[in-house]
């Protein structure tokens, strides 16, 4: 064995605890599980390349943190944002109008709890996960990048501001005013991020139960029972999306492929610290086939937000079976 292979054998050896929650990092930063998989990956490389200058005036953590992000605002210069339908800036569409569906554009990726950081810490995996949720995700795509890495740094990282203002090669009052920019962008758009009822565990487990059965007898009308009124369903690449419980049950009623009990059946798994199914449609051979992933957003007052997405690709990134 080579001295140069040992020392890549050593690096490695440090870098992987890490690799969980800078891949979390680039997802955040990006928006896509794909992307962030090629950011992490170029990461790794800088990282190796610059290994041997490494002086350890900060932690290797605080490092690679600051390969990753750099990584990440290169790739993202002059690339469009990934929105969800609702980030489209149309309003919502009406329950009959016509699905129109645009593959071209780069839509948002839901990523799969089992990818997030990986920590026998409780509280370090409830912070990866909160920080990942859709909705501030989609958020973060109202950002500049820079605005972005600022944010993400600051509130999820818990970094100075002089330790931001490195990273970025600007000062500690540049990294302030886009912070306070930020923020006020976030509350701009998304005024409800903070305004979250906690739901108990006992509800939680009621209300998706009650969920799935929805789906699996195909009982729309107790289905809409379940969503809050304001409740928002979007499922790209479909550009429409659609506001209220009545409006998505007559949704699902015009353009379901399903028409009775058994022709639909769901998978648990969870995607950004929310839970999700994978939910199969019956075909005319019998055979249950992957149709689209749901990523729930639920409180108190019911289901909240669904995201459906009709990329298939998923289900093998989320570990579920093609076929049941």
């Amino acid at each position: 064995m080579t001295v140069a292979s040992v020392q890549q054998d050593d690096f490695l050896a440090q870098f992987d605890p890490f690799r969980r929650e800078l891949l979390a990092h680039c997802y955040r930063m990006t928006g896509s599980i794909h992307d962030a998989e090629d950011l992490l990956q170029e990461t790794y490389i800088r990282a190796w390349r610059g290994y041997a200058k490494y002086e350890g005036r900060s932690s290797l953590r605080t490092w690679l943190y600051r390969i990753a992000t750099n990584t990440c605002l290169t790739a993202l210069d002059g690339r469009s944002k990934r929105p969800l339908p609702t980030g489209l800036g149309a309003p919502s569409s009406g329950p009959t109008d016509e699905l129109v569906q645009n593959n071209e554009v780069p839509w948002l990726e839901p990523i799969a709890d089992s990818e997030l950081a990986d920590s026998s810490d409780p509280a370090s995996i409830v912070v990866a996960r909160e920080s990942v949720r859709l909705a501030l995700v989609a958020s973060l795509q109202h950002l500049s990048p820079r605005q972005r890495a600022v944010l993400l740094m600051r509130e999820v990282l818990q970094w100075k501001a002089s330790e931001v203002a490195e990273v970025l090669a600007t000062t500690t009052t540049a990294v302030n005013s886009l912070l306070q920019r930020a923020r006020e962008r976030l509350d701009e758009i998304a005024p409800e991020l903070d305004d979250v009822e906690p739901i108990g565990s006992d509800e939680l487990q009621e209300l998706l139960t009650q969920y799935v059965e929805c789906f699996e007898n195909y009982d729309i009308d107790r289905l809409v029972t379940l969503f809050t009124s304001d409740a928002v369903w979007e499922m790209p690449p479909f550009v429409g999306w659609y506001r209220g419980a009545e409006t998505i049950g007559s949704l699902i009623r015009h353009n379901c492929p399903a028409s009775g009990a058994g022709d639909m059946r769901m998978v648990p798994t969870s995607a950004n610290g929310q839970p999700a199914y994978g939910l199969y449609m019956l075909g005319e051979d019998g055979i249950h086939r992957a149709f689209q992933l749901h990523v729930l957003d639920v409180d108190a007052r019911g289901v909240g937000h669904v995201a459906c997405f009709f990329d298939l690709a998923l289900f093998d990134r989320f570990g579920l079976p093609d076929r049941l």
